[in-house]
């Protein structure tokens, strides 16, 4: 969580003072909201009120990790998004103090950082995977915090509880420092997982309870900014043989590269965000069973067997195939917040979310179709996505 926010705002010629004034106000009360103590936001725990230090109890099947990455709400929402992931919680680990609480925490008292408790299904996502999306949620690089929240409790982490979550974390920060991804050593510490202090109430799941203060503070923290610039490309996500690089995998272009492979429509749609014309696209009527994939990156976005007639003009699924090759953000570009769509290792726009689809999601993924190859079903195997194959054969698509 910030402590304080403080943002530049640009000088305006004396002739524009009053639409100056009014964004200021604008400005000022939201940095206000911003940096309150919580406190005086109205939702606080009584001194004492935090969990024991004990953290959660793994159930049958289940396991639990650790890791701190600056501040906690955007490493509890990030963690949310992945597939596995039953449960996470904010809170502080490390220190030397019982039961701190955040104001002691971000004075630099008790030797605690910010931190997340993980509790997740091993056979639906490994520690390996949760460690491969902890490198891409932060700058590993930064020893004196994360990007504008300063000092000891918001550098990054990686609690283990056992030896094997060591020797998996030693190996994976040791293959990103080989990868020469970045200029300075990577400053994430690993320590064996002490007691982990439940974080008060108004912290938990905030990126969902105060979504207009939460999304002010991440798009002002240069956080979603960094994560887009920095971990795009191949060469980080499989970083020295740290993940193995899939068959289907096709590698990310430069953007010189890009102009020169792609029609001038489909470089707009993707590096652009612009948006194809309704009802332009085969894409839209096409209805044979397959996937449709990055049409980049080769990444698995969309089944056939989730794809409807939403009658937009545009291809239109109930869900992605797979939510690690997904991700979405928000649109300001209208009047309207929309929620954006976008391939995770291209970073290329694919369209928008709605909430107006069918069951079992109630979503719309309307997507550009040159952002999207169609790969059949008798193809499938051997193009490397083998692994998708499971849900046409429960289809009886597969002889």
């Amino acid at each position: 969580m910030p402590r304080t926010r403080s943002l530049p705002f640009p000088s305006s010629a004396l002739r524009r003072w009053a639409l100056l004034a009014f964004a200021l106000g604008v400005l000022a009360v939201a940095v206000a909201m911003l940096a309150a103590p919580a406190a005086a936001q109205g939702d606080v725990d009584p001194p004492g009120a935090q969990a024991s230090g004990d953290g959660v109890v793994p159930g049958p099947g289940e396991a639990v990790a650790y890791f701190a990455g600056g501040c906690f709400w955007c490493t509890e929402a990030d963690f949310e998004k992945l597939d596995g992931v039953l449960d996470v919680r904010s809170g502080y680990m490390g220190g030397h103090v019982a039961a701190p609480t955040y104001e002691q925490v971000v004075r630099e008292d008790t030797g605690h950082r910010e931190a997340v408790e993980v509790r997740y299904d091993p056979e639906r996502v490994t520690y390996q995977q949760l460690l491969d999306a902890f490198w891409r949620m932060h700058d590993p690089s930064d020893a004196g915090g994360s990007f504008v929240d300063r000092g000891f409790s918001y550098t990054s982490a990686i609690f283990t509880v056992d030896g094997e979550q060591r020797a998996l974390a030693t190996a994976s920060r040791e293959a990103l420092a080989a990868s020469g991804k970045f200029a300075a050593p990577i400053a994430t510490a690993i320590e064996d997982a002490g007691p982990f202090w439940l974080a008060e109430s108004y912290h938990q799941d905030y990126y969902a309870t105060n979504p207009t203060r939460y999304g002010f503070y991440r798009s002002a923290s240069g956080r979603d900014r960094f994560i887009e610039r920095v971990w795009a490309d191949d060469a980080t996500v499989y970083a020295a043989g740290a993940v193995e690089r899939p068959a289907w995998f096709r590698g990310v272009p430069s953007d010189d590269e890009l102009r020169a492979s792609l029609d001038a429509l489909t470089y707009r749609v993707v590096r652009e965000d612009a948006t194809e014309r309704a009802f332009s696209h085969p894409y839209d009527a096409l209805y044979d069973p397959g996937i449709y994939v990055d049409v980049i990156s080769g990444e698995p976005l969309f089944s056939s067997l989730d794809k409807f007639d939403s009658g937009s003009g545009w291809p239109s699924f109930t869900r992605p195939i797979d939510d690690r090759h997904v991700a979405t953000r928000p649109d300001r570009s209208l009047f309207v917040v929309r929620t954006e769509a976008r391939s995770v290792l291209a970073d290329a726009h694919l369209g928008h979310v709605f909430d107006d689809g069918p069951a079992p999601t109630g979503q719309r993924w309307c997507i550009n179709g040159v952002a999207l190859r169609f790969v059949p079903l008798a193809d499938m195997e051997a193009e490397g996505y083998g692994d998708y194959l499971a849900p046409f054969e429960a289809a009886g698509l597969l002889d």
